[in-house]
């Protein structure tokens, strides 16, 4: 009942999968982690189709207990509906969340042969390790912008080619500022250019299953060509100065996505998604 591998072996055996199964356990990365992954095994010739994604229930006593201990928790519950603020200068935790979310990865040519209804292209993915504390990322973003490029590299892409990022933006002071010089780095002179927003304003933080919650949302934003907003950012922070999409949702034209996942541990994972071309 608590070996983190039981879902996918449930998933296996209901739906009678018998390829290649695994389970990542990297915190808030893992979605990310496990898409990637599932794209790896694709382009390799493993498998011709993945279902691919996380979940997460895991607001329990005990998880809250950790949580609080760290301080990583907003303690807003006065206003609970305004406490997940990304970005803002008065952001003081995340609100934890729990949710699920599930990818259907598919070799082109075999969709194409099929007729499948191709929503996007996952087209890149890369991961790091910040190799340092095990809760507090890397404050210089370095390891952090390194994963965003690798994933760029890996989609054969350059900063240039970005439209859009879906931040890992969870709420807490630490993580937002440290994304924000990242994504500094990544970019450098077009930094004010890229909208950037978090989808965690608006559905909290559900840790495992966030890149996959986050995933679909980049899916959806090339589908329809809007990007949704980064909600209840009120006051500005003198570090948190980019274009976050700040409380609107904005039509645009969307070509390339950036989703970034940073979990506890120092886990970094990006991913990379396009509009499909026939």
């Amino acid at each position: 009942m608590v070996l983190p591998n039981m879902a996918a072996a449930n998933v296996s055996q209901y739906v009678g999968a018998h390829g290649f199964n695994s389970t990542s356990t990297t915190a808030c990365a893992a979605s990310n982690n496990a898409i990637g992954e599932a794209l790896q095994i694709i382009r390799h010739g493993i498998a011709d189709v993945m279902f691919t994604g996380g979940a997460e229930a895991g607001i329990s006593q005990l998880g809250l207990a950790g949580f609080a201990v760290m301080r990583a928790l907003s303690t807003r519950n006065e206003e609970p509906q305004r406490a997940s603020r990304p970005f803002d200068a008065h952001r003081d935790g995340f609100v934890p969340s729990e949710g699920a979310g599930v990818l259907v990865l598919e070799e082109m040519a075999r969709a194409q042969s099929r007729g499948a209804t191709i929503l996007c292209e996952l087209v890149g993915f890369g991961a790091t390790s910040d190799a340092g504390h095990l809760v507090q990322p890397q404050e210089t973003g370095a390891s952090a912008a390194r994963a965003m490029s690798d994933a760029l590299n890996n989609a054969g892409l350059t900063p240039a080619d970005i439209s859009y990022i879906n931040a890992h933006g969870t709420s807490t002071p630490l993580n937002d500022a440290v994304e924000t010089t990242a994504i500094k780095l990544l970019l450098k002179d077009r930094v004010y250019q890229v909208p950037i927003s978090s989808t965690k304003s608006m559905i909290g933080h559900s840790l495992g299953a966030s890149g996959a919650l986050e995933a679909i949302a980049c899916v959806q934003t090339i589908t329809h060509q809007v990007i949704h907003p980064t909600v209840n950012y009120e006051w500005p922070d003198p570090e948190c100065d980019l274009d976050y999409v700040r409380n609107q949702s904005r039509d645009a034209k969307v070509d390339v996505v950036l989703s970034n996942a940073f979990g506890f541990g120092g886990q970094n994972a990006c991913l990379v998604f396009r509009p499909f071309e026939p």
